[in-house]
């Protein structure tokens, strides 16, 4: 595969990644009844998709709560000099560290948190104030999450700001 051409996804592919998002158990004959190919052509195609790196692991949805882990938080953190976490730390350090999302802006990163307790997340939010500056949203509900990834249309069209051209008043 040439690494200079992005990979190019066509409708039976989105199709099979729709149907992989929703139920990754499924075998290659029930895929082949969604997507109208053979079995062997639906194989082929998923082991293309993995090669490319466009499906990239297959795994189980836990819910958190009822394995124990009801509080979710996301802390924002502005590392001190020296005392980056992901420089001075490793996963084993903080199991309760779901996701690392390194930023742009006033802080360089936003952890998502999982805890038993507010107590656990107490403690794991006094840690993690070990390495800087911290702002901490607990999440009282989620409206909406997970939505798996499809096909977009890059192109959006643009609408022009009346009075914010250069040299109007």
């Amino acid at each position: 595969m040439d690494a200079s051409r992005p990979f190019e996804l066509d409708d039976v592919d989105w199709r099979l990644l729709d149907a992989l998002q929703a139920d990754a158990r499924l075998s290659f004959n029930a895929l082949s009844r969604r997507v109208h190919l053979s079995p062997p052509a639906v194989a082929e195609r998923v082991r293309r998709l993995e090669a490319a790196g466009v499906i990239s692991g297959y795994r189980a949805t836990v819910d958190p709560a009822a394995a124990g882990q009801p509080l979710l938080a996301f802390i924002q953190l502005r590392c001190s000099l020296g005392r980056c976490l992901l420089k001075t730390t490793d996963s084993a350090t903080y199991p309760e560290v779901v996701e690392i999302h390194k930023l742009s802006g006033e802080h360089c990163t936003m952890l998502k948190v999982r805890a038993a307790s507010l107590a656990h997340l107490e403690g794991v939010i006094e840690r993690i104030g070990e390495h800087g500056q911290i702002n901490t949203h607990i999440v009282l509900s989620t409206a909406f999450e997970g939505r798996p990834v499809s096909a977009v249309t890059p192109e959006r069209p643009v609408t022009r700001s009346e009075g914010w051209s250069r040299g109007q008043r």
